[in-house]
């Protein structure tokens, strides 16, 4: 599908073809390497890039002195001075399949002529790569890539990073050492980078990669501290006075020892097993990392045997790159539909043509609201760029002006609700557009809301999901959650694809449902802005239902985490009486839950004790942990930091562990877990 967006600017002779892609490769290895703004996918110049190679491949005689497949990257900008690097940084081979990796390891095992070889495995950071120039021990000099042979002096950039040593550790002060590393911006940064880019009118950065790559390449320095960078430094380019370490495992372990951040995802693997085997525990981790990644680095281990093997044209043979299905790739958007949430929320999704991208075939992207539609300026027609990582929902991050067809029209949220009809109101200072129907007149409000009452975290009716819940809705057998609880095993049996047994399994999933806890019933309830955490913190201070549907304004503002804007919604929520009849009437179909003592801010002998959880526990669900913590007066939050009191570590911790080792906070097994919490019971 994506060739087709070049066939028709091109000839179909290879000597067309090839001037073609190398005008194109140019000119995004310059708004690229130059102006830190790509304007494609990096999966999208990888397929350019190796269309040109197998061009060139089969006909020799269409190379030419300026190929992109002969360089690095681009011309250094005119903004910064240039340094010409003593060693070139050169780029590596891509390896997009456990094939090509084969076929890497095969060539060095011919060459060495070694039946298995020691390689060492390194993530592949998706930053902007430099190079650090310390003379007897003092940072002199910092320079990016830039083409390989020539970069660009951000030295006055690079001492704002604190990650980065001005000074090696005693003891560790070679004569001369260039070390070769990645800046990069953590995710989190990133996050905060754009909200501050969004509330003063500035364009946002499309990825980490991007961020950081403007960042670092600041004309003020004040600009470029102000934005938390972060280094990992992956090798060495010159070395003087000091003897090379002999294995690259050696030469990471001596950049650490002389006080140079180095990222501790590495590992000494042996073969083509060991390869792929630490890029599937990477794979699996790679969304928890606190940075982006977009594959992993395979080196010779041995530093001689690197240099027995040498370089072709523009990448060592020792070493390749082992990338993960593309995060981000090209497609074209065929229509903008508007969706309606439980709330009312009007989202507006992008219809796309198919493509393959973070491991899935991609036919929708969230648009979120129309205020985003037109800050990024989608329009039916447009080619776009996609993204999609890990399980994260898909999204659309920029379009690509240049190949916007004529005729294109600017997205408007419809006036009407495209469901029920109802007039969309947009209240002022909000972003959300919603459909004024209600769930009593809305059927889309009303299936998502049984969506989300019978979903795992609020009633867990387990059988009872999306397709289920759009016959009973459509055929009028269902208009509230208390409907449910009222079908007899036949009205179930006679749904389409649902037999008797299935029936009667989702009939007994309903009765199971009805004994739940007040913290689930209030979630389950969907009151707007009222999620886990908060229906928790009610429950914890009101103890009943009754008690909070009777609350005041102010008396909800005195529970922890709850504002105005959330005290407001639950008020109306419970002033509305198809509310209240809804609960009553939940009640006598026999949902029921055990009242909470109320606990005051002074009780609670875990008050002031943050925890965070990790990894699978065996006798009970992380939610579970979660009610428990809160009951006594703890707070559980999603990440670990200096404020956090206990890491709660079970089966398979992800990174939360060793930053939780990092800052020397307590980390308790599941079994430690539990004896606090008994302990603290009994007390």
């Amino acid at each position: 599908m994506q060739g087709d967006f070049f066939k028709a600017t091109t000839g179909d002779s290879p000597q067309e073809r090839a001037a073609w892609l190398r005008q194109e490769l140019n000119r995004h290895n310059y708004a690229y390497y130059t102006l830190d703004n790509p304007t494609i996918p990096d999966t999208e110049y990888d397929r350019l890039f190796r269309e040109l190679q197998d061009i060139e491949a089969a006909h020799p005689e269409l190379v030419m002195p300026d190929s992109p497949t002969h360089r690095v990257g681009s011309v250094s900008s005119t903004q910064f001075a240039p340094v010409t690097h003593s060693v070139p940084m050169l780029s590596l081979q891509n390896g997009l399949a456990e094939e090509e990796v084969a076929a890497f390891d095969s060539r060095v095992r011919e060459l060495l002529g070694h039946d298995s070889i020691e390689y060492e495995a390194e993530l592949k950071f998706d930053g902007l790569a430099v190079s650090l120039r310390y003379e007897d021990g003092i940072l002199v000099q910092a320079a990016t890539r830039g083409d390989g042979f020539i970069g660009e002096d951000v030295t006055a950039n690079i001492r704002t990073i604190r990650s980065i040593p001005l000074a090696l550790l005693p003891g560790q002060r070679p004569h001369v050492v260039d070390v070769r590393g990645e800046v990069l911006m953590f995710k989190p940064d990133f996050d905060r980078l754009n909200e501050a880019q969004q509330a003063s009118d500035q364009k946002e950065f499309i990825n980490p990669r991007n961020a950081a790559a403007g960042s670092l390449r600041q004309k003020d320095p004040a600009v470029t501290a102000g934005r938390k960078l972060h280094f990992f430094a992956y090798g060495i380019g010159t070395l003087e006075g000091m003897t090379m370490p002999q294995t690259q495992a050696a030469m990471l372990d001596w950049l650490e020892k002389a006080g140079l951040p180095v990222c501790p995802e590495r590992k000494v693997v042996r073969g083509l097993d060991g390869l792929l085997a630490f890029f599937r525990v990477i794979e699996g981790r790679r969304d928890s990392l606190p940075y982006e990644i977009d594959g992993l680095v395979y080196k010779v281990n041995s530093l001689k045997e690197q240099e027995q093997l040498g370089f072709v044209s523009r990448a060592p043979r020792f070493a390749i790159a082992h990338k993960f299905p593309a995060q981000e790739a090209l497609t074209r958007v065929l229509d903008i539909d508007v969706q309606v949430g439980r709330t009312g929320a009007l989202t507006p999704v992008a219809r796309l043509e198919p493509v393959f991208v973070g491991g899935a075939n991609v036919t929708n992207a969230t648009l979120h609201n129309e205020d985003e539609v037109h800050r990024k300026d989608i329009r039916v027609g447009d080619t776009v760029i996609v993204r999609r990582a890990g399980d994260v929902i898909p999204e659309v991050v920029a379009n690509v002006p240049e190949r916007r067809p004529d005729g294109t029209v600017i997205f408007h949220l419809p006036a009407a609700c495209p469901v029920c009809g109802s007039p969309v109101i947009r209240p002022e200072g909000e972003t959300i557009a919603r459909c004024s129907g209600g769930w009593v007149r809305c059927p889309a409000q009303k299936k998502t809301g049984l969506q989300h009452f019978a979903s795992r975290k609020a009633m867990n009716i387990d059988g009872l999901g999306e397709q289920l819940i759009e016959q009973l809705v459509d055929k009028g057998m269902v208009n509230t959650a208390a409907d449910l609880y009222t079908l007899p095993l036949a009205d179930f049996a006679g749904l389409d694809r649902m037999a008797e047994k299935s029936a009667q399994n989702l009939v007994q999933a309903l009765d199971i449902s009805k004994k739940t806890t007040l913290p689930r019933f209030l979630y389950a309830l969907g009151i707007r802005h009222v999620g886990e955490s908060t229906a928790r913190a009610l429950a914890q201070h009101f103890g009943s239902i009754d008690s909070l549907a009777d609350a005041t304004e102010e008396q909800l503002l005195e529970v922890a985490d709850v504002g105005p804007v959330v005290a407001a919604s639950i008020k109306t929520f419970f002033a509305d009486a198809e509310s209240r009849n809804l609960i009553a009437r939940l009640r006598e179909n026999g949902v029921t839950w055990a009242e909470q003592a109320v606990q005051t801010k002074e009780e609670g002998s875990l008050l002031h004790k943050t925890f965070v959880l990790t990894g699978t526990l065996d006798s009970l669900t992380r939610e579970e942990a979660a009610e428990k913590i809160e009951a006594l007066g703890g707070k559980v939050t999603g990440s670990v930091s200096t404020k956090t009191s206990y890491l709660i570590a079970g089966k398979n911790p992800g990174s939360k562990l060793r930053r939780a080792e990092q800052l020397g906070i307590t980390i308790l097994d599941e079994k430690n877990f539990c004896e606090l919490i008994n302990h603290e019971k009994s007390h």
